[in-house]
């Protein structure tokens, strides 16, 4: 493997985002031998990296070589410099973060998304995004997802990310620059299905903190996840068929569907459960944002999903009371006790 990442090492890596998973990425490939272009908008934490060779924010244990990294606060710069992008910002800041870059930008790149959410506002997955500003190709969009918390990355716990592309030996290709001896590696092709999981189960796991907050118990915390996990089957299957996407021997059960599920409902490291759990303690959406002073996905996520859900046509009860609590006001207890009548 060593070998073969040096014959790889010459693909230039830039990455957009300097957050905690932005953070963690980084440090995976820097590991893996790859020098980087890092985009990180201000520019005293550019200086404080530099200086102190950590994060100043994100991850403050994750230790760089900064001599294998190339700062710029200019994302032209670092997206110009790179052969490969990974976009590894929150979705909500996604076009901000793109919005000075030429409609050439990402001409002859292969772009790999790390984001775990859909654009709000617009409703669109990156790679729906990417298509419609800058004329980009399905075949050089790439996906990394699965249960994956930065802070066990940066710990160098064993975790599994998977890689989701329309070409496999080109999926496999990117994916080999991540694999090390604490990550592993697994591919498929279900573009679509992998990232709208992603979205997904961030809202799911925004109930179950809900539930906790509630003073629900692991018994019950239980039952809806498994309600959870077949609810999110249904929206995938809805959504292949909508888009008209074909994926052979798709397997909801793999790690980049119900593993994801299953660790952002029940880790404490998960945004989108803590934010829930204070959701459920009576805070209200806006002191809890404040309170976490971080994104949490899910909460925009389910907004998107119900607009988008609207086209599709899929039941969704367990997102659907989700969004009227953070959205519509509803009582968290009122609608957990209608949550409680339909689970199986």
């Amino acid at each position: 493997m060593f070998s073969y990442l040096r014959s790889m090492n010459t693909k230039r890596i830039g990455i957009i985002g300097s957050g905690s998973w932005a953070t963690a990425i980084a440090k995976i490939v820097t590991d893996n031998g790859f020098a980087i272009n890092w985009w990180v908008r201000q520019a005293n934490n550019i200086e404080y990296f530099q200086k102190r060779h950590h994060n100043p924010h994100y991850l403050r244990n994750a230790y760089f070589d900064v001599a294998n990294i190339k700062f710029s606060d200019d994302i032209g710069v670092v997206v110009k410099d790179a052969d490969i992008v990974i976009i590894a910002v929150p979705s909500i800041h996604i076009e901000t973060a793109l919005s000075t870059l030429d409609t050439n930008a990402f001409n002859g790149k292969q772009i790999i998304s790390a984001v775990k959410g859909v654009l709000p506002k617009i409703n669109l997955l990156v790679n729906q995004y990417l298509a419609q500003k800058f004329n980009f190709p399905l075949e050089s969009y790439f996906t990394l997802l699965g249960p994956s918390h930065a802070e066990e990355v940066a710990s160098e716990q064993l975790s599994y990310l998977t890689f989701s592309g329309l070409i496999t030996p080109n999926t496999a290709e990117i994916a080999n620059c991540f694999k090390n001896e604490y990550i592993n590696t697994v591919i498929n092709n279900d573009v679509y299905g992998v990232q709208y999981a992603g979205v997904a189960k961030n809202i799911y796991a925004l109930g179950a903190g809900i539930a906790h907050g509630l003073e629900y118990g692991d018994n019950f915390l239980s039952v809806y996840i498994a309600n959870a996990a077949f609810e999110m089957k249904k929206l995938l299957k809805g959504v292949m068929q909508h888009s008209g996407t074909h994926c052979d021997h798709v397997n909801y059960s793999s790690s980049v569907y119900l593993g994801d599920l299953l660790v952002t409902c029940y880790s404490l490291h998960s945004r989108n459960r803590t934010f829930g759990n204070m959701i459920g303690k009576g805070y209200s959406v806006r002191a809890a944002e404040l309170e976490m002073n971080m994104v949490a996905e899910g909460y925009n996520a389910c907004k998107c999903i119900m607009a988008i859900n609207e086209n599709i046509g899929v039941d969704l009860p367990l997102i659907t009371a989700i969004y009227k609590i953070l959205w519509e006001g509803a009582n968290p207890a009122e609608a957990f006790k209608e949550i409680e009548k339909i689970l199986i």
